[in-house]
């Protein structure tokens, strides 16, 4: 079934609901063998006459993930204008000197590269240059971003040098506009998981979509967060919505916003307790956990989609239908009253 194309905000780009994440093809938690990243590609871009947008970044892998795209995309025959590339800028991969890279520790495997941060003016332009090499000809990212800004601003140990980073900041999307205004790339976004930072970001540069993290979800959605989502509505600035099971905790996994969980520590367990309740009531409803993360995620006004990763071929489909799922509405009124959302969400229950 092919699913209904949404509006990115008034960028004028219509994107399917369901985005696709690439970080396991960079090697994310465990290395994959090169046959099955191209059968998750396969699978992303098989039974489709609408174009599929694939989200990738620097950081993934190094540049590995952008190298895998290009490779399998060129392996497949797949025409350029049947997928949209999304590339956030950050980092720019550098030679690895040691045992595994230094950018990012304990996560990545089966590297060949480090990576190093460039949020500058100078260093945007590297990062563009460099991924539209790691993908190589035809395929050129049609979305970009700067990636984690947050992080990076975060990093500062004084007012002054948070000054300093933000002016580098800014040359950054001085860099994306020039770019832009060359027809280089299309819309412009950011990719962050502090919602402060966007709503920072929103009122000093010219942004055309953004991308949330952990930020609105159905396990964290304060009254903030709704609040900026509708004024970027309001404003035409597309929302793309991620890590909506908060790194797969929600579905059953074991790490929450990339670190591990433990159900005997006492500052762990009351998550635990909300992923309890919350599984139990999908089971009274015969709802898929992930069905119902992704319903919330994209219940507010303005989100356009929804930004999901898979390192197994056999899910990819399966994401494509989350989007889909009929949640009743009884199920929100459920999760108020058992209050695993807050009674005052505007959009559901």
């Amino acid at each position: 079934m092919t699913a209904t194309m949404r509006k990115l905000g008034r960028t004028g780009l219509e994107i399917p609901p369901i985005v696709f994440g690439t970080s396991a093809l960079g090697n994310l938690y465990q290395a994959h063998s090169d046959e099955l990243k191209l059968a998750i590609l396969r699978e992303m871009v098989k039974d489709t006459d609408q174009p599929v947008v694939l989200d990738c970044a620097g950081k993934y892998g190094a540049g590995l993930a952008l190298e895998v795209i290009g490779n399998g995309l060129r392996t497949l025959g797949v025409p350029p204008e049947k997928v949209i590339i999304s590339n956030k800028l950050a980092w720019v991969r550098t030679p690895l000197r040691g045992p595994e890279p230094t950018f990012e520790t304990g996560v990545w495997f089966g590297l060949k590269h480090d990576a190093e941060q460039a949020i500058s003016y100078e260093g945007i332009l590297r990062c563009w240059e460099q991924g539209c090499d790691l993908l190589g000809a035809p395929y050129r990212p049609r979305l970009v971003s700067v990636h984690d800004p947050d992080e990076f601003l975060n990093s500062a140990a004084t007012p002054a040098q948070r000054q300093r980073a933000m002016q580098d900041v800014v040359g950054a999307y001085r860099a994306l506009r020039e770019l832009k205004q060359k027809g280089q790339v299309g819309p412009i976004g950011v990719g962050a998981k502090d919602w402060k930072v966007v709503r920072e970001l929103v009122d000093l540069v010219n942004l055309d979509w953004v991308m949330l993290a952990c930020s609105l979800t159905v396990f964290h959605h304060p009254p903030e967060v709704v609040t900026l989502v509708a004024s970027l509505c309001e404003r035409g600035i597309g929302i793309i919505n991620s890590a909506v099971f908060h790194a797969g905790f929600l579905t059953g996994g074991k790490f929450f916003d990339y670190r591990e969980l433990h159900e005997s520590d006492s500052a762990d367990r009351p998550l635990f307790v909300w992923r309890e309740k919350f599984h139990a009531l999908c089971r009274q409803f015969d709802i898929l956990p992930a069905a119902a993360c992704v319903s919330f995620a994209m219940s507010p006004p303005g989100v356009a989609a929804i930004a999901l990763n898979t390192s197994r071929p056999e899910q990819v489909q399966r994401n494509r239908d989350l989007a889909s799922a009929d949640i009743p509405p009884a199920f929100w009124t459920a999760m108020k009253d058992a209050r695993l959302i807050s009674r005052h969400y505007p959009y559901l229950g």
